[in-house]
This record gives structure tokens, C-alpha cells and sequence, in this order.
């Protein structure tokens, strides 16, 4: 038995959870409403506030979606109910970030700016310290959507192993080499 798939999932107070046809699932709480299709073979079973998540066989390919719809569903509660928020920091000289509404404009050293349009779903936000790095709050309810767009933001500028310039998550450790060897 898969160990995420068979640990139910708890639904906290005001979370409403309907099952509709093609095992398309709909998660409704206080901060708004997510829906996920989940594959026709995992059943889905609603009873006394959890859900529990079943597969009909050990098949390789029911074992891999099993935890996997779980993970899914869970993702789904956390969203609705807390939310998400991933932060970016921008190292390098001269690198900055400012946003009206959902436009980002991005200076990464390139010969011009980057414009990104962030999805309305989504709540962006700048912050430029005197003495730090820029940053960048994303946060909403959908983590696939976070994700995502963070990851899109991060590959315009990757950081770099030997001065770690780029464009980094808040908590990632980047891995620095030394440079060349100094000359005689």
C-alpha cells in the first residue's frame, strides 16, 4: 500500500469538497475555490470530514497515481484554506524588480527589461531595500500555478555557481566553485 496514498485527508471547518462526474474534484474554502481531475480508476470517498483515496489493483500504474491523487487533493485543501507563498531574491549589481498590479518588470543585466505578466489568480509583490537584495512575494491559492511562475521568473536568470548572481529562491543554497587559480 502506497504510504501517502491510504493517509486520509482531513478537511478543516469550512472546506466543502464535491466529487463530480469524471472524478473531477472541487474544493471550496475561505480563501476561494480549486478543482483537479483525478485519473477514473482511484476512487474517492467522502465520509465524516476525510477523504480517503483508493486504488482497485497493485498495478504499477495505479500504485504511481495513488499517492500522487492524494498529494494532489491535499495540495488543493492547503490551498483554500492557507495558501501559498514562494519568495525570490535577486542577487547581482544592478538587478531590480518593480510591479504595477500584476505586470513585473524585471533588470537582469540584459540589454533591455523583462515585462512578465503574472496571472490574475496570483498576487505579486515587490520589495527593494537600501543595503539588500530585491524580492519578490508571489502567493495565491493554486501551488501548481506558483510554482510554475516562479520557476518561469527564476529561469530568466539562473543563478551561478562562482558569483551566485541570478535570480534565486529565498531558502535555496546555491552551490559555489572556486574560480580559476590566481596567475604567478
Amino acid at each position: 500500500m502506497s504510504r501517502i496514498g491510504k493517509q486520509p485527508v482531513t478537511l478543516p471547518k469550512g472546506v466543502t469538497v464535491t466529487v463530480g462526474k469524471d472524478n473531477v474534484i472541487a474544493v471550496k474554502g475561505p480563501k476561494g475555490e480549486l478543482k483537479q481531475a483525478i485519473d477514473r480508476d482511484i476512487k474517492v470517498e467522502l465520509a465524516d470530514g476525510e477523504l480517503n483515496l483508493t486504488r482497485p489493483t497493485d498495478q504499477i500504474r495505479h500504485r504511481a497515481l495513488h499517492g500522487l491523487s492524494r498529494a494532489l487533493v491535499a495540495n488543493l485543501v492547503k490551498g483554500v484554506t492557507e495558501g501559498y507563498k514562494k519568495d525570490l531574491e535577486l542577487v547581482g549589481v544592478g538587478y531590480k524588480a518593480s510591479n504595477q498590479g500584476n505586470l513585473l518588470d524585471l533588470s537582469l543585466g540584459y540589454s533591455h527589461n523583462i515585462l512578465i505578466e503574472v496571472p490574475k489568480e496570483l498576487k505579486v509583490a515587490t520589495v527593494t531595500e537600501k543595503g539588500q537584495n530585491p524580492k519578490i512575494f508571489l502567493e495565491g491559492i493554486d501551488k501548481q500555478l506558483i510554482g510554475q511562475v516562479a520557476a518561469k521568473i527564476r529561469s530568466l536568470r539562473k543563478p551561478e555557481p562562482y558569483k551566485g548572481k541570478g535570480v534565486k529562491y529565498k531558502d535555496e543554497v546555491i552551490r559555489r566553485k572556486a574560480g580559476k587559480a590566481a596567475g604567478k
